[in-house]
């Protein structure tokens, strides 16, 4: 590789600031995007769990059915023995052979009213599960719409930025290749360590972007002689003047509408 040419300290702080501009553009267009596939996860989830339950409810109804069917089942065999039981009461011959059909009898007749107690509870829990299934396949109906809605927005900012952070991540890559590589480091490191990725910041009322300590006079009139690489003895930053940040601003803002 080429050895880089050796440029002044003032070249060296507009080259990171305009890093910068880019490299905090790429944030805003990833963080944009970012939040989006996590609400359509986390909807997909949502609908996922949603389906399944709705699978859950109409198989307890199926069950319910056969319920219903199984103590229909029961009561008309129950009728066709009491009916069996009535033909032999007509043929007894003592009070003991009675007494058992009688009892064999009450025994159908109990049978019955417990199938037919059962039938009526399926019945009301069948409306319930019902009732359920329409509020639920309602709610699953306006979440499908909110997912392909989400999608959509998606779709359309992927469609929009995919271009623009291509070209962003190269033009990146090509600053990079301009910066001393220990220059690098040191911004990369300051990058990872704060919460916003900014690691070099302009001067604003008297304190480094972003900070409300307050930089003295002095360190201020050095920074803005760009005679030397500063930082902030707080944050870590490096700082430039406000001067020189709003002309890289102007001349990288440019840049990136022209791609």
């Amino acid at each position: 590789m080429a050895k880089k040419t050796e440029i002044s300290v003032e070249e060296k702080l507009r080259a990171l600031f305009d890093l910068q501009i880019i490299d905090s553009r790429i944030d805003e267009i990833r963080n944009v995007r970012g939040e989006l596939p996590l609400e359509v996860e986390d909807l997909e989830n949502e609908i996922a769990g949603m389906d399944e339950k709705l699978a859950k409810l109409t198989a307890e109804l199926n069950d319910f059915d056969l319920g219903i069917k199984e103590n229909k089942s029961i009561i008309e065999s129950a009728n066709d023995l009491i009916v069996k039981y009535a033909d032999k009461l007509k043929n007894v011959r003592n009070n003991r052979e009675y007494n058992s059909i009688v009892k064999e009898e009450e025994y159908q007749q109990l049978e019955i009213q417990l199938a037919e107690k059962k039938t009526k509870e399926l019945k009301v829990q069948i409306e319930q599960k019902k009732e359920t299934i329409v509020v639920l396949t309602e709610q699953l109906d306006m979440k499908k719409n909110h997912l392909s809605a989400k999608k959509g927005e998606l779709d359309e900012i992927m469609q929009e930025t995919a271009r623009e952070e291509t070209l962003l991540t190269a033009q990146s890559a090509a600053f990079e290749e301009k910066i001393d590589a220990r220059l690098i480091i040191a911004y990369k490191r300051i990058r990872g360590s704060v919460k916003n990725g900014l690691a070099i910041v302009p001067i604003e009322r008297g304190a480094s972007g972003g900070s409300y300590f307050t930089i003295p006079p002095q360190v201020q009139m050095e920074i803005a002689s760009r005679q030397k690489i500063i930082t902030d003895e707080y944050s870590g930053r490096i700082l430039v003047d406000s001067e020189l940040a709003e002309e890289e601003h102007i001349k990288i803002n440019k840049m990136i509408k022209g791609l």
